[in-house]
Formats: C-alpha cells, sequence, structure tokens
C-alpha cells in the first residue's frame, strides 16, 4: 500500500485540514488539490492542480490517468452534483456518498421526511411551495415556526430563524415570491424553533457501521455574544462536554438509525455523516445532517485526531471500518477562531496583506489553516471571506481558548475581524468535567482521612468502657448512660475545628464569626444523632495572646451558643510562642447533647427506597474547602478586600459568612417522630456524608435543579477549574444538611423546617453504583460559571510570555519549568518556546521535544570567544521572541554583554541560601563548614556571579549523615518548587528589577 496518490477536492480551511493530516499517512505518497489554496502549498507531499471540479468526467479521467487512489470531497455542493457516483462507476474510491445518498443535505425536504420516516426526532415541520399557505402556516401551527429554510443548497446562507411571525413571513416572500436562492428556494421548511445549546456530531461511516468524532460546537454569529448576522462559521471547539452521557447515548442511536435507514431505502453512504443538534429540554433533536466534513469543526477535529486520516478514509471506502481502532488525543481540547475579511459577511475585501502567519506556526501545538488568501509578489494576502483559522491544542478547554485567541489577535491585516469569545460557551461545562484542581492539590487529601478513620478504629476501640455506643467514624460519639450507672438518656459528643476558614479570618483581621462555625461545625454533628446539645467546651490556641481577637472569637462561640439553644461552660486557652507565629491562632470546640433513647438517629434500618431526601439550604461555604477556596484565591491574584463579583460585598465577607446552626427547628421537626436520618453536609460534600446515614444496599439520587446553588460556588468553579466530582465532595454546594423521611411525611416535615427554606431535592433508590448520584449538576450550576468566564478569559489571553531555557545536562529543573507552564492550574503566564543546549545529546533536549517545545543546539566548542557564542544564542532567543531567558544547569560563564542585555530578564536557580556559599561547590561548602541550614535561591542575574537580586528561596535542613549527593537530592526537590514560584513572579509582573538592581514588588 505504500506510494498511494490521493486527490482532495476544495479549497477551503477544512480541505487545509485535511490535507495536512493526509500528509502525515506513511501510506500516502502524493496528495492533489483542486482548487486548494496557497496554504496548502507549504505541505509537504501537497500538489495543486487546476482541474474543473463541476465536470465528474474530467475529474475522473484525470484520477485514472494518474492511478489516484482516492478522491476526498471537501464541499457538499460536489457530492451533490454526483462525483461519487462517476468516480465509483470507473473504480475510483471516493470519501462521500453517491448523489442519491447526498440528498440528506442537499435537499432539506427529503432530509426531514427522511427522519420522519426512520424516527429520528427533529423538530415539527411541513413544506411548501406556496407562499400564501406557507405564511397561513406560521400564524396558525401548533408550535413556533419560525424557522425558514430553502430546501437546496444555499451556500451556508438558505436558513432564516426569524424572531417573529411577520420576519418569518418576509424570509418566505424572500425566498419563493423574490426567488432570493433560485432553484434552491423552489421548495422550503418551516420548521418548529427549537431552544438550546447548537452541538455537531461528526461520524466516519462505510455504510454498514459508523465511528463517532469528538463533538463540537459551532459560532455561526459574525460578533461576540452571538450577535449580529449568520456566517458560515467564526470558530468552533471539541471535545464539547454541553452534551450528557445520556445526551450521547440519544446521539448514538440518532447515527444509528440514520445509518440504517440508508441501508433500509437502498441508499449507499460513504464518508463523514455530520449531525446538527440542538440540545433541548426534552433531549437532543437534530436540526439537519450534512454529507461532508463541517467548516471550521474539521480544523478542530483534524488536530485532536491520533490516527491515520488516509487509512480511517480507505476502510470507510472499502466496507471494513469495524476492523479499525481510531484513536483520538486524551485530555486535549482544541480551539479554532477564524480570522475574516473587512465587511464580512455582507460583503468581503481582497489583497490586504496577511503578517505573523509563520511566527503562529512555530509555536508548539499552534496551527492555521488558510481559508480564504492568496498569493500577491510573493506575498500572503486576503482573498475575501474567512480568511484564516489559528486553531491551538492544549490540556484544558480555557487555556486552547486563550491561545487561539492570542494567535488570532497576533495575526495581523487589514480589516481584520474575529471573535474573542470562541468556546466561552462550553467553558463552565469543560471546567465541571475535566477541571484538574482538587482539594488534595490544595493540601488536604480526603482520602487519607478515610484511611486514618480505618487504622485507628482497633485502636480506639480498646479503650472502649460500658456505656460507648457504635465506633469512630460517625458524625459524633455516643454514650449510654445508663450502662454506665445512670439512668437513661443518651449522651452525643461532637468535636470539629473551623480549619483554615480561620486563615481567612486572621488575614482579613474579622474574627467576630468563626465562633460562630465552630459551635456550628459541632452541634450540627451531634443532630445528626437526633440530639439537642446541652452544653460545649472551646479550644484556643496561640502563639501571643492578644486579647482583643480573643474576645471576638468568644463572642462568636456565644452567639453560636444562643443559636444552637445550648450552654458555653467552659474552656482552654493555650498561648504557645513554639508552636504558633504571632498572630496565628487555632480552634477546637467540644459539644455534648442528649437524646431520648427511642429518638436516636439515624433509624437506618427503617429507611427505604422511595423515601424522599429534604436539603436545608447552606449560607455558603460553610466551614469546609477552605483550603481550596485559598488555592483558588491565589491563582487569580484575589485579595480579601476585593468585591466579589458575585455580590456586592469583599471576599472576605462572603467567605466569613458563618455556618447555618439547624438545631433549633430540627430539634422541632425530630419531636415528632417522622424523620428517619439527619446528615450534616461536611468535608466529603453531599457525595460522602449521606451515605453516612444509609443502610447497605441503598443509595440517594439528588437533583441539582431543585435547589438554589448559592452564586459563590459558580465562580469557584470557574476560577478553580474545579470539575464537577472535586466539587461535590469538597463543597456542600447550597445543602447544609438533609433530613430523609417517608414520602407520606414530606409535607409534614417541610412545614416543621418552614423556617429553613427546605426544600425536596431527591428519594433513595436501590444502589447500582455509587450511593449518592448527583443529577442535573451542570445545568443547575453552569448559568452563573458562565457569568465568570469573561473574566477567566480575560485573564488568560493576556499574552504569555516567552521563556527561553538554557541547559548543559539533564535538565531537571527544566522539566519543573515545563509542568508548571503546562499546568492550567498554576496560570504561569509563560510558556517555554525554546530550550537552547551548548551540549548535543543531553537529556534535557529529550525532556523538551517529548513536551513539543522546539530545541536548538549551539556548541561553544565551536567559537573563538564567549562573546561569539554569547551572540549566536542571543540571536537564537530573538529570533523566538523570547523575553525571559531561565539558567537551567547551563555550565558557561556568560559574557557582560550578554548580562547586561537581559538585566531584568534573566534569572538562575543557585543551590545555598545566597549570599552564603557562592560558587560551583556550594554543597561541598556547606558541609565542610558544617552549618545546618542551607536551602536554594532564585535570583537575578549580574555580571558579578551569584550576585543577583534574590527572588526566592527555599530552606532545606542539613543533616548529620548528608554527603554532597544526598544533599544535593533533596535541595533539587526544593529547588523544583522554587523555580517556577519565581518565574512566576516575574512572568505576571509581580515583580520586577529596578535601575539599581532591586527587586520592587506589584501587590
Amino acid at each position: 500500500m505504500v506510494g498511494e496518490k490521493v486527490l482532495v477536492i476544495g479549497g477551503g480551511g477544512r480541505e487545509h485540514a485535511i490535507c495536512w493530516k493526509l500528509a502525515q499517512s506513511p501510506h500516502v505518497e502524493q496528495i492533489y488539490v483542486s482548487p486548494g489554496n496557497c496554504g496548502m502549498q507549504k505541505i509537504n507531499k501537497v500538489t495543486l492542480i487546476n482541474l474543473n471540479v463541476k465536470n465528474n468526467k474530467e475529474v475522473t479521467e484525470w484520477c485514472k490517468n494518474n492511478s489516484i487512489s482516492l478522491v476526498a470531497v471537501g464541499p457538499e455542493e460536489y457530492l451533490a452534483n454526483g462525483i461519487a457516483d462517476e468516480l465509483k462507476t470507473r473504480g475510483v474510491m471516493c470519501f462521500g456518498p453517491e448523489k442519491s445518498a447526498a440528498l440528506i443535505e442537499s435537499d432539506k425536504d427529503w432530509a426531514k421526511s427522511f427522519m420522519d420516516r426512520h424516527k429520528i426526532p427533529t423538530a415539527q415541520w411541513r413544506s411548501f411551495t406556496s407562499a400564501e399557505e406557507a405564511k397561513l402556516f406560521v400564524k396558525n401551527a401548533p408550535f413556533r415556526a419560525l424557522v425558514i429554510k430553502a430546501t437546496g443548497l444555499a451556500a451556508g446562507k438558505g436558513v432564516v430563524v426569524a424572531a417573529s411571525e411577520d420576519e418569518a413571513c418576509f424570509a418566505i416572500d424572500e425566498m419563493l415570491v423574490d426567488k432570493k436562492f433560485g432553484a434552491a428556494g423552489e421548495t422550503i421548511v418551516v420548521e418548529e424553533l427549537l431552544e438550546g445549546e447548537e452541538v455537531s456530531m461528526l461520524a466516519f461511516t462505510d455504510g454498514k457501521t459508523f465511528k463517532m468524532m469528538p463533538p463540537t460546537q459551532d459560532h455561526k454569529r459574525i460578533f461576540d455574544g452571538d450577535l449580529g448576522p449568520n456566517t458560515g462559521g467564526m470558530g468552533a471547539y471539541g471535545p464539547c462536554h454541553l452534551l450528557t452521557p445520556e445526551d450521547q447515548e440519544i446521539v448514538r442511536k440518532v447515527l444509528e438509525s440514520a445509518i440504517r435507514g440508508f441501508q433500509d431505502d437502498k441508499l449507499p453512504y460513504v464518508g463523514v455523516l455530520y449531525a446538527g443538534l440542538m440540545l433541548t429540554k426534552s433531549g437532543p433533536k437534530v436540526l439537519e445532517f450534512n454529507c461532508r466534513f463541517g467548516d471550521p469543526e474539521t480544523q478542530i477535529i483534524m488536530p485532536l485526531l491520533d490516527s491515520d486520516l488516509f487509512l480511517i478514509m480507505k476502510s470507510c471506502c472499502q466496507g471494513n471500518l469495524s476492523s479499525l481502532n481510531i484513536n483520538w488525543h486524551a485530555d486535549k481540547f482544541a480551539v479554532g477562531v477564524i480570522l475574516a475579511s473587512r465587511g464580512y459577511p455582507a460583503s468581503s475585501s481582497k489583497g490586504q496583506v496577511i503578517t505573523n502567519i509563520s511566527s503562529i506556526e512555530s509555536c508548539p501545538n499552534h496551527f492555521v489553516f488558510h481559508s480564504g488568501t492568496a498569493l500577491s509578489n510573493g506575498e500572503i494576502v486576503t482573498n475575501g471571506g474567512r480568511v484564516l483559522i489559528t486553531t491551538c491544542i492544549s490540556s484544558s478547554l480555557e487555556s486552547a481558548a486563550a491561545k487561539a485567541t492570542i494567535a488570532a489577535r497576533e495575526i495581523s491585516f487589514d480589516g481584520k475581524q474575529f471573535r474573542k469569545d470562541i468556546a466561552h460557551k462550553g467553558i463552565a461545562s469543560s471546567i465541571l468535567k475535566s477541571g484538574t484542581l482538587s482539594y488534595k492539590s490544595s493540601g488536604v487529601d480526603i482520602e487519607a482521612g478515610d484511611s486514618l478513620v480505618g487504622r485507628i478504629k482497633s485502636l480506639v476501640s480498646g479503650t472502649k468502657t460500658s456505656g460507648v455506643l457504635g465506633s469512630i467514624g460517625g458524625f459524633g460519639g455516643l454514650f449510654d448512660t445508663r450502662a454506665a450507672g445512670f439512668v437513661d438518656p443518651i449522651l452525643v459528643s461532637g468535636t470539629d475545628g473551623v480549619g483554615t476558614k480561620l486563615k481567612i479570618a486572621i488575614e482579613a483581621g474579622k474574627h467576630q464569626t468563626v465562633g460562630i462555625d465552630l459551635v456550628a461545625m459541632c452541634v450540627n454533628d451531634v443532630l445528626a444523632h437526633g440530639a439537642q446539645p446541652l452544653f460545649f467546651l472551646d479550644y484556643f490556641a496561640c502563639g501571643h495572646l492578644d486579647v482583643n481577637v480573643a474576645a471576638e472569637v468568644v463572642s462568636g462561640i456565644v452567639e453560636g451558643c444562643k443559636r444552637a439553644g445550648c450552654s458555653l461552660i467552659g474552656g482552654e486557652t493555650a498561648e504557645m510562642p513554639d508552636m504558633y507565629s504571632t498572630g496565628d491562632y487555632d480552634l477546637a470546640g467540644f459539644a455534648v447533647g442528649a437524646v431520648e433513647r427511642g429518638n436516636l438517629l439515624p433509624r437506618s434500618e427503617e429507611i427505604g427506597e422511595g423515601d424522599v431526601v429534604i436539603g436545608l439550604p447552606s449560607s455558603g461555604v460553610h466551614s469546609n474547602g477552605f483550603s481550596l477556596v485559598r488555592k483558588i484565591l491565589k491563582l487569580n491574584g484575589i485579595c480579601l478586600n476585593d468585591t466579589a463579583p458575585f455580590s456586592t460585598q469583599t471576599f472576605a465577607e462572603e467567605l466569613l459568612e458563618p455556618t447555618r446552626i439547624y438545631t433549633r427547628n430540627v430539634v422541632e421537626a425530630l419531636k415528632a417522630k417522622v424523620v428517619k436520618a439527619f446528615a450534616h453536609i461536611t468535608g466529603g460534600g453531599l457525595v460522602e456524608n449521606v451515605p453516612r446515614v444509609l443502610p447497605p444496599g441503598l443509595a440517594v439520587v439528588l437533583d441539582a435543579e431543585k435547589w438554589k446553588i448559592p452564586k459563590i460556588f459558580g465562580w469557584l468553579a470557574t476560577a478553580g477549574g474545579v470539575n464537577e466530582a472535586e466539587m461535590l465532595r469538597t463543597f456542600n454546594c447550597g445543602i447544609g444538611g438533609v433530613i430523609v423521611c417517608a414520602k407520606q411525611h414530606q409535607d409534614r416535615v417541610l412545614k416543621l423546617l418552614e423556617a429553613e427554606d427546605a426544600v425536596v431535592v431527591g428519594s433513595v433508590v436501590k444502589k447500582i453504583d455509587k450511593p449518592t448520584v448527583v443529577v442535573n449538576f451542570l445545568r443547575a450550576i453552569e448559568s452563573e460559571m458562565r457569568r465568570y468566564v469573561p473574566m477567566l478569559m480575560e485573564r488568560l489571553v493576556s499574552p504569555c510570555k516567552k521563556v527561553g531555557v538554557l541547559i548543559s545536562g539533564s535538565g531537571t529543573n527544566l522539566q519543573a519549568l515545563i509542568d508548571a507552564t503546562r499546568d492550567p492550574a498554576e496560570r504561569m503566564c509563560a510558556e517555554i518556546v525554546l530550550v537552547l543546549s551548548n551540549k548535543p545529546g543531553v537529556e534535557g533536549l529529550e525532556r523538551a521535544k517529548r513536551a513539543g517545545i522546539p530545541t536548538s543546539v549551539i556548541k561553544h566548542a565551536d567559537y573563538k570567544t564567549r562573546e561569539e557564542f554569547d551572540e549566536t544564542m542571543d540571536q537564537e532567543l530573538s529570533a523566538k521572541g523570547v523575553e525571559i531567558v531561565c539558567l537551567a544547569g547551563f555550565m558557561r560563564i556568560l559574557s557582560e554583554k550578554f548580562v547586561r542585555k537581559w538585566k531584568g530578564a534573566l534569572l538562575n536557580v543557585h543551590p545555598s541560601l545566597l549570599p552564603a556559599f557562592k560558587g560551583a561547590n556550594a554543597h561541598k561548602d556547606v558541609l565542610e563548614m558544617g552549618v545546618r541550614v542551607t536551602g536554594c535561591t532564585v535570583h537575578f542575574v549580574e555580571v558579578e556571579i551569584d550576585s543577583g537580586a534574590i527572588i526566592e528561596q527555599e530552606a532545606v535542613p542539613v543533616l548529620p549523615d548528608d554527603t554532597v549527593q544526598t544533599l544535593q537530592e533533596r535541595v533539587k526537590v526544593a529547588e523544583h518548587r522554587t523555580y517556577p514560584k519565581a518565574l512566576q513572579y516575574l512572568a505576571t509582573g509581580r515583580i520586577g528589577l529596578d535601575a539599581n538592581g532591586k527587586i520592587y514588588w506589584n501587590y
């Protein structure tokens, strides 16, 4: 099969992307394109030819004469014209359906009948040739008949989505009376206006089976915010996560029904089947089918494809697609932004010189596909309409969108217009599905906590005395006073703290409410066993006792006890300067309550299928998840005194809103003796706390659309890139407690909890997989998340600083910089565009290549002087647009000229705590001097070695048995943390170097 020749028909961005991917196949020797464009000419293996592609016989004859193995047809008009039929008669494989099957796109009347015939969900409709009948239907239809379509091919302009009946009637007259689209509009389809998000699902098919591509979303309108007239598409992204798993299954069945329909109707269909879908509240419905690759969807899909496109096309043509595995780049997103000419879509301009294409193409994971370009006097110029598309792939959708938008901004031509919000609609759902920031990455490991409980259970059981009920791991500890020799009640104790919410209080200087949190965390746990809290004790530990702060904290504890209806009977204040820094403090609380034996909760054995789950709204974040909250604040450069974008309050005020105390109202509800369980939603969120009250074999299904999710959670998810699973296991997401009762008692319980604004949020079901299933979370939170996407993108589209890294060896610090700059959660605002080594064959170069970063080797031995060598390096760095240079094990002393040129933008990491132990033998010197502490220092480079201004340091202890090697390894670990942090400071503009060589900080 070596040496295959392919003909691609078409000349736009779609065909450019197809040629680009086909050229990567080792099985393809030559690709011919007609008419093609000047962008394709640069692709190895591609040759542009001049064919009359509208003449099927001429095309077929040329293919036979030139031994063409396969023809890939881009635009639908050639398929509708029967090119595949002609090629088939001459034995030439064609990737595209025959004319009779291409009716699925070329005749919308036929297509709608096909959908009805094969029970494919679509909008209600009727077709007309009479304008008067069509207008009468618009006014009297039992649905909103506001979509008017010319049934034939109208270059993507034949669909009008009217805002009113009058506008729809005007469109009907334009098509049927004024003949706006000629023969294509002799028959029209009047369709129901569907509401929802549009998504494109493309599939490869051989007519018997199909393989779906990643779902994508196109942006049709010309202006941001989906405003202005329709276009052929101003950009797209994928994979699109707006489809739920249930939606994807419906779409799979839609494609299956379509392929089976073609078989039943004896219509051979080979190529791509494109389903344009509307995600309505009642499920996905087909807006239209297309018989070819989409544009601009193809420019998104091809970079995501990790298989041989030629083999896919060939297997479709030969009918053996089912035997071929198709792979896609895992955990990658692609975004494409169209650059259009002045006046588009109403008109377009031509002949404007385009610059900066090559600089974008030289960046890793950046692609530029040509749509409307031409060559003029050796320069690339616009050729009308949609001109180019900048496509970028990245590990997150928001990162890919930012890079593609920046690339579109960098390319220049007169009259350029492009949208700056491509993919914004999909970022919220993408974050919820694949966001990477987690509670664990913030320093809190819920699973480790669960593991600890398991490990210490046996130890704790050794302290049991008469009266102890149950074991650790519940909400509270139970003690049977009668078993201990007393009369009858069960004592319930609960202990907890406020966690890193205290950091917010300390930094904000607001201490009045954390005491309420402390009481709430303890008494709500006690309440989970049906107990009314009786008394409370607190523990306040600090480095230095500030009486005013302590008094404010205690005043909050008092207020919490009042709300809970319990007494504060004592406490302990510990001042420990060796344990806590000045200004820091910690809190712990201890609540004891009592419950009559017969009223003890949970009554798990009574819980059954069909029981209802009633939710008690939270006041906000409450007191869990603050390590993650604080990391999100840090990543976004937010100060606690900044006004929160979701309210009129500051972040400090929002985050310090005290935890709700549920005891007074819930205790009253418990007296009715119809409540089977109460669960306090704390660490572990909804998914891990509700199962604590359920019996084996049962689970709960919670519907997130049944309660109001506070706005702060939408902001946290968007600003932090926190996925749905992590949100639900870290935060309460608006529900601070849940009650389980029988369905017949729900109205009574809701009435008793009226003051808590309680609402039914779910039900108890038979356990199949997970003990807690939360449905519709995306729908419930997405609209709020979308409000903050522009803020997120505004920061991300700020141009990243271009970094060049100089190495001489293995590049472990290089790897730390690569990892940090590639992690969207780190928000580094820096990208490595070049790794330059003075030695060939070193591991650092391989690290760069694995990461897709351009490399260069400039051997110092090839130069007579240090200055000549440095000058060559400087030219290479400048050619890549480098703005910051990092030395990462670069074993050369730089010339004075080089250092002075890059002053303020040249960083190095040194393996000691400068200014001590300068030079190349720092570890040896440290050990010889017998110091107890060393570390690493990231500093600006000055002419004098190791003397530049210090940016960041980290201390590392020197152990008694350390050798140079063991010490070096531990210091390296510190370097890997410190170097990226220092680079981030410089790249984000947090620091700079003044004329005197001193660091200034921008807070």
